[in-house]
C-alpha cells in the first residue's frame, strides 16, 4: 500500500463526568495519543479532530457528533490515505438482531448520551473505504474484540485465569440494563428492547443495526479483502481497564491506551499491527492487569506497519 497522501484522524475520549458511570482516563488518553500522532506519525493538527466530554468541550462526543466526524473523515478519504479511529470510554454489548443467533452478543462502544455505535457501523464504514486507503481503529473500551463486525480475527482469545487481579481498576462496561434505566424514563415504553429505546429516543440517528430490516444485512457483508483493522483492549467477553490517578501513580489513563504509549516509547523503529498488539499484552501481564488485546484486520494488514507509519522518524 501507498503510505498516503493524507493522514485523518478522529480521536474520542468519553469520561461520562457527573454520572454514575464516570471515568476518570479517557480524556487523557486522547490527548496523549493526539500528540503521538503529530511527534511520531507525521499527522497534521488540522486533519485531527478531537471530541471530548470535558468542561468547554466544543463538540461532545454525542453518537450523532462521532459518526459524523468519522463520515466526514472516510468522505474526504482518497486512494493511499491513512484513517485512524482512537475510542476511549465505555463499551458494552447487546443482543445480536440476526435471526438464529439468539444467545449471540454483538458489541457497541457508548457515546456520552448513550445512542449507541455498533460493530456494523463500523463495518459500514470500512466498506466505504477508497480504493487503497485504510482505517485504523483503536478502542480502549469493555467488549471491543469484535467491534468491526466479520472482520478477521488475527489475535484472538486467550484463557482468561479469573484470578483476582493484582492491581484495582474500575471496568470501562455499561451493562445493557444500566442502558435501559437511562432510556426508558426518556422513551416512557415498558421494554427491554434495546432497539426500540434508541429508535424512539433517536430515530435515524440511531445505529445502522436498528434501522436496516434483517433481510437487507447482506449489504454490510465484509469484502474479500477490506483495509479495516482493529485493535481492540481486551476480548469481546472481557473488560478493559480504567485506572485513575491513584492507581495510575498520579494520572488516569486506560490501561491499555497507556500500554500502546509505553509500546512506542520503548521502541523507536516502525512496529506491525501484530507486534504493537503482542508486545502491548505483555505490557498489561507485566502490570498484572488481565485483560487481553486482540487484532483484526485482513492477512496482510496483520504484518503491516501501524498506521503506515513514515521512513523518517521525528522522535
Amino acid at each position: 500500500m501507498d503510505k498516503g497522501k493524507k493522514r485523518l484522524a478522529v480521536l474520542v475520549g468519553c469520561n461520562y463526568p457527573n454520572t454514575q458511570y464516570e471515568l476518570h482516563g479517557c480524556v487523557n488518553d486522547v490527548l496523549a495519543m493526539r500528540d503521538l500522532l503529530l511527534k511520531r506519525f507525521g499527522f497534521d493538527p488540522s486533519h485531527v479532530q478531537l471530541l471530548i466530554d470535558a468542561p468547554m468541550s466544543s463538540v461532545m462526543p454525542t453518537g450523532v457528533n462521532i459518526k459524523a466526524a468519522l463520515d466526514t473523515m472516510v468522505n474526504q478519504a482518497e486512494a493511499g490515505d491513512v484513517l485512524f479511529f482512537h475510542y476511549s470510554g465505555h463499551g458494552t454489548r447487546i443482543p445480536t438482531l440476526k435471526p438464529g443467533h439468539p444467545f449471540r452478543q454483538d458489541e457497541a462502544i457508548v457515546p456520552c448520551d448513550f445512542n449507541l455505535i455498533t460493530d456494523v457501523d463500523f463495518r459500514q464504514l470500512v466498506n466505504r473505504l477508497p480504493k487503497e486507503a485504510s482505517l485504523t481503529i483503536l478502542s480502549d473500551s469493555c467488549h471491543s474484540g469484535g467491534l468491526i463486525d466479520k472482520e478477521k480475527e488475527q489475535i484472538g482469545p486467550s484463557i482468561i485465569k479469573n484470578a483476582t487481579p493484582p492491581v484495582s481498576y474500575k471496568a470501562r462496561s455499561i451493562p445493557l440494563e444500566s442502558i435501559l434505566q437511562q432510556l426508558i424514563p426518556l422513551t416512557r415504553i415498558n421494554t427491554s428492547d434495546i432497539a426500540t429505546h434508541l429508535l424512539e429516543s433517536f430515530g435515524a440517528d440511531a445505529s445502522l443495526k436498528f434501522r436496516i430490516p434483517f433481510l437487507e444485512s447482506d449489504s454490510f457483508e465484509s469484502l474479500k479483502v477490506d483495509q479495516g483493522i482493529l485493535l481492540s483492549g481486551c476480548q469481546a467477553n472481557e473488560t478493559s481497564a480504567d485506572m485513575n490517578a491513584v492507581e495510575g501513580g498520579g494520572k488516569a489513563y486506560g490501561a491499555f491506551s497507556n500500554a500502546v504509549q509505553l509500546v512506542f516509547k520503548e521502541n523507536s523503529g516502525a512496529l506491525s499491527n501484530r507486534q504493537v498488539v503482542t508486545i502491548a499484552r505483555k505490557v498489561l501481564e507485566a502490570q498484572g492487569i488481565e485483560q487481553h488485546p486482540c487484532l483484526y484486520c485482513s492477512d496482510g494488514n496483520a504484518d503491516a506497519t501501524f498506521l503506515w507509519q513514515p521512513a523518517i522518524e521525528h522522535c
